[in-house]
């Protein structure tokens, strides 16, 4: 029995069934949390973290020592030449565009490689909208290769790149799409691959979603520059808001004359008291990540057992936190979502419906009861309502609230009829 809540003995016995399937890949996770918890540790200890590196600079924001340590840190840790980890990063996205800008220029070609990226990105490139400031309209040219079997064509994107290819973009996480996330092994095969055309193109790689879910990142497979979000894994659950850009020196101080204005770059930016968020999400990422993992896994099995399709499955190999259910149908869709809302700490009142989120092609339906508004190391669940009716669930500050809140979505599908199994 579960204290406090009250859930159907066929959801307890199903969840006891499907712990006892994880355990072994919770014993890997456990491995690669401690792994680089240590590698967190030791950045923070080489570079002598102490109370002064968390005073508040205001202004300018000139010689923030904090500020300057912070992106030593994170690029050790990201095994990078250099960082620029910021508050004022309002999101994944305008870190990533911030990347773009910084590095393109008037008449560069930019190739995705993993098929079209996410939609939030789209307006950005230039795939949507018309007239807002898109890559597209500064005259950067945008293509990209197409999945094969729902994996990264090796021999379309060899013969893709060439001399003219400046960037090569590749998503790590799968957005709203069904394929595989990618492991940094993947990303390792498409570098390789890039760079056996044009050794000089730019490999890009949007990181969100993929920190410390592995043992190392895409740097250390010869990508040139990643980005990702604070409020994702980077930030541990800590941080409010903010975004990181590492990799290639050069590369980074263009981003931070995209971010501030060329000739300032990295040496300012009041911090404004957020640096010691800053680290402290570092520092706690490792060990939030692996609970957000145990979380998926333990929802994988849970849900598959009930003869969901579900992927991955919970004994696969992971690249990100995300975890994709099939639901079916609209309604089993919302009522997951209205289940995963009603045990969360923060608006566990609200009743999720699907709405026109902007950004977004198709209404959407989410579940985010966090801390930090739109944090999705939280554990959320969101879906796009169409078909084939999947949500897409990440996060997991601890693993034990996000089990309750996993049961609490299957006895909602269950007192409204849906649940299958």
């Amino acid at each position: 029995m579960t204290p406090f809540f009250q859930i159907d003995p066929k959801i307890e016995n199903a969840s006891d069934n499907a712990l006892k399937l994880c355990a072994e890949q919770f014993a890997h996770i456990d491995e690669i949390t401690e792994y680089n918890q240590l590698k967190v540790q030791k950045a923070f200890i080489d570079n002598g973290i102490s109370e002064t590196h968390f005073t508040s600079s205001t202004g300018y924001g000139y010689g923030d020592r904090g500020r300057e340590t912070l992106d030593r840190v994170w690029a050790q840790v990201l095994g990078a030449e250099d960082a620029l980890v910021r508050h004022n990063f309002v999101c994944g996205t305008h870190t990533l565009a911030t990347a773009l800008y910084g590095v393109l220029r008037p008449g560069d070609n930019m190739l995705c490689v993993t098929g079209t990226p996410y939609d939030t990105i789209h307006g950005v490139i230039g795939i949507t909208g018309e007239g807002m400031g898109s890559l597209k309209d500064f005259g950067i040219n945008y293509s990209e290769v197409a999945l094969k079997d729902n994996r990264p064509n090796l021999d379309a994107i060899t013969d893709a790149v060439n001399s003219e290819t400046t960037m090569v973009y590749i998503q790590r996480s799968r957005g709203y799409e069904l394929r595989p996330s990618l492991t940094v092994d993947d990303i390792g095969k498409i570098v390789k691959a890039a760079k056996s055309q044009n050794p000089n193109v730019i490999v890009m790689v949007d990181n969100c979603y993929g920190e410390f879910v592995e043992k190392r990142e895409p740097l250390e497979v010869g990508a040139d520059l990643i980005a990702g979000s604070m409020i994702k894994n980077a930030g541990g659950g800590i941080a409010t808001t903010g975004g990181y850009i590492a990799g290639r020196r050069d590369l980074v101080e263009k981003c931070s004359y995209r971010l501030t204005t060329p000739g300032l770059g990295k040496e300012v930016g009041a911090t404004l008291g957020m640096n010691r968020e800053l680290y402290m999400g570092l520092f706690y990422a490792p060990h939030t990540v692996g609970e957000a993992l145990k979380s998926a896994v333990y929802i994988s099995a849970l849900f598959s057992s009930f003869g969901y399709d579900v992927t991955p499955k919970y004994n696969e190999k992971r690249a990100d936190i995300v975890q994709c259910l099939g639901l079916e149908n609209e309604e089993s869709l919302v009522a997951f979502c209205q289940g995963i809302q009603s045990g969360s700490p923060i608006d566990s009142f609200v009743l999720p419906e699907p709405w026109d989120m902007p950004g977004y092609d198709s209404k959407v339906v989410m579940a985010a009861g966090a801390f930090t508004l739109g944090s999705s190391i939280e554990l959320s669940a969101d879906a796009p309502i169409r078909e084939p009716f999947y949500a897409w669930i990440q996060g997991g500050l601890n693993f034990h609230s996000a089990k309750i809140c996993a049961k609490l979505a299957a006895q909602q599908m269950l007192n409204k009829g849906l649940l299958k199994g």
